[in-house]
């Protein structure tokens, strides 16, 4: 190859990586919003997700935008199983404790 055929290709290199450099967006903008649910039980086991014997802070699962709050570590594996009846679940009891 010659220097000039080097230097295009660099170029051309160097144009291209700039593209995909700036089309990656700011971090500020892909994180993403969480939406605290604020369910008091478990949707699991119907443990209350404080002072539980498992221990006094509630387990933190995130699931489609939304936080949910577990019991116990053992309970993300259930939850995983059937997320839309855990979450709504969990989302009932938060409406039902409003009224």
């Amino acid at each position: 190859m010659n220097k000039a055929t080097v230097l295009m290709l660099g170029a051309i290199l160097l144009t291209s990586s700039l593209g995909f450099a700036q089309q990656t967006p700011p971090a500020a903008e892909t994180e993403k919003k969480l939406i605290e649910v604020g369910n008091k039980i478990c949707p699991v086991s119907k443990n209350p997700v404080e002072g539980s014997e498992m221990g006094d802070h509630p387990v933190k699962f995130e699931y489609n935008g939304k936080i949910y709050n577990l019991c116990c570590p053992m309970c993300i594996k259930d939850f995983k199983t059937d997320p839309e009846k855990y979450s709504k679940i969990a989302e009932d009891e938060v409406k039902s404790a409003k009224k």
